[in-house]
């Protein structure tokens, strides 16, 4: 049977993108053309950058989408100390069997957080640069495919603060999607402050799906 025949017909894609907004929309609250540009690059196998101040959601909305795939998440926080191993993994010399093991790092995961990624200098950044083209991290001359589907989701402080490392072009240039979340207009404020939505609702929130589907849909 030929690949594609086993892809999901377009409106079972299209009805499982409407549920995955539906879902993002009960966490993140004012914000329809953010959880869109999640959905979008989530269905389209890309990457997302978040850019916007502390505090609106950023973490959230990444871990909601997370939870709504049924994916495993890991969480990587942008600092000036992060090392590109704290990143892609480390190999450590294993006296017992007198060879070097691999250990894999956060990148290893289907949904990747890199958490103000703009905190961490350019040569930790570049770390990302293989595995979100190539979806394969290379250490000491041998490389590690990384799991299907694989995301990863960065956040963004603006550019303005201090301790800031503007992302070079390069980066930008493996996320598919850029967006931005605001400011909450008073109505969806005071439903985030009634816990109608932010992280009490993501406390509940229940997947719309699998890795597996997740995979299939983006075939289609």
């Amino acid at each position: 049977m030929p690949p594609s025949s086993l892809a999901p017909a377009p409106d079972v894609a299209v009805s499982f993108g409407q549920a995955l907004l539906d879902n993002l929309g009960r966490v993140v609250r004012g914000a329809p053309g953010a959880l869109t540009a999640a959905v979008v690059a989530a269905l389209a196998g890309g990457h997302l950058l978040i850019e916007d101040v502390p505090g609106v959601g950023k973490t959230v909305l990444a871990r909601a989408l997370a939870a709504s795939l049924g994916a495993e998440l890991s969480r990587v926080q942008g600092h000036p100390d992060l090392l590109p191993s704290d990143v892609t993994g480390v190999a450590v010399y294993s006296p017992g069997k007198e060879s070097w093991e691999f250990r894999p790092g956060p990148v290893f995961a289907h949904v990747v957080l890199a958490d103000e990624l703009n905190r961490t200098p350019p040569r930790t950044q570049s770390a990302l640069l293989e595995a979100m083209e190539e979806h394969q991290v290379s250490v000491d001359g041998r490389s590690w495919p990384l799991p299907d589907p694989h995301m990863v989701i960065a956040t963004q402080n603006p550019v303005s603060q201090r301790g800031t490392f503007p992302l070079v072009e390069s980066q930008l240039d493996r996320f598919a999607c850029a967006t931005s979340i605001g400011y909450p207009d008073a109505e969806a404020e005071a439903r985030l402050v009634l816990q109608d939505g932010g992280r009490a609702a993501l406390e509940r929130l229940a997947p719309v799906a699998d890795v597996r589907a997740w995979r299939e849909v983006r075939r289609a």
